[in-house]
């Protein structure tokens, strides 16, 4: 029984990622297709470009939302081995990342990560990530979705070395590689411009030295 609930759990998770709730919802609240906007990517983010806050955040809800019931099921319900539970989580990310209802075009996958790393039981992984996402805001620049996408990489593979370092060769940081490989292919494009670090921690440091130079 318990193959038959993982492969029950997996193929829904991914298909609940698949779910384009920002295009549905830029459609329906909005009476827009958002990827005429920003870089055209079927997120989040370009409901807001489209001009919809209130749609922002239950695009933003809904999104999270993918990652948390299946993976949460297959923890706290099914009591699954937590490789399978992280295989489910992935399979969400994938769904989002790769949806059949685009044409194998979805979003980048931000969102329903996040809500992944909230269900997960290794709550050491989802507080790495935030710690590091926080740290490339202050360190990394945003120059239209580049400054973004170097935000997104940094904060994740900052996570992975340390989960490396911390848990060794394990779970978590096989778990964390193969999302570090998801949004490194969904923001390739993006990467191919060099990070520009002059994000709010740097200004800040350059903002002293120049204060301190014009007291001396």
């Amino acid at each position: 029984m318990e193959t038959l609930y993982f492969v029950v759990l997996i193929v829904a998770a991914f298909w609940l990622g698949a779910c384009p709730f920002a295009l549905w919802i830029g459609k329906w609240l909005l009476g827009k297709d958002i990827r005429d906007y920003g870089d055209g990517n079927p997120g989040g983010r370009n409901v807001l470009r489209a001009g919809g806050r209130k749609a922002f955040a239950l695009v933003l809800i809904l999104d999270i939302g993918k990652g948390v019931p299946f993976v949460a099921l297959a923890h706290y319900y099914f009591g699954l081995p937590d490789v399978m539970v992280m295989a489910v989580g992935l399979s969400a990310i994938l769904g989002h990342a790769y949806s059949p209802l685009l044409r194998f075009k979805g979003g980048k996958a931000l969102a329903v990560m996040g809500g992944v790393l909230i269900a997960l039981p290794q709550h050491e992984i989802l507080i790495s990530v935030l710690i590091f996402m926080f740290l490339a805001f202050l360190l990394i620049g945003s120059d239209a979705w580049h400054g973004d996408a170097w935000r997104v990489m940094f904060g994740t593979t900052a996570s992975l070395i340390y989960l490396l370092v911390a848990k060794g060769v394990s779970l978590e940081p096989l778990f964390m590689l193969c999302v570090v490989a998801i949004l490194a292919a969904k923001h390739f494009n993006d990467l191919k411009t060099r990070p520009r670090l002059k994000g709010r921690l740097i200004t800040w440091l350059q903002a002293r030295k120049t204060a301190n130079v014009g007291r001396q």
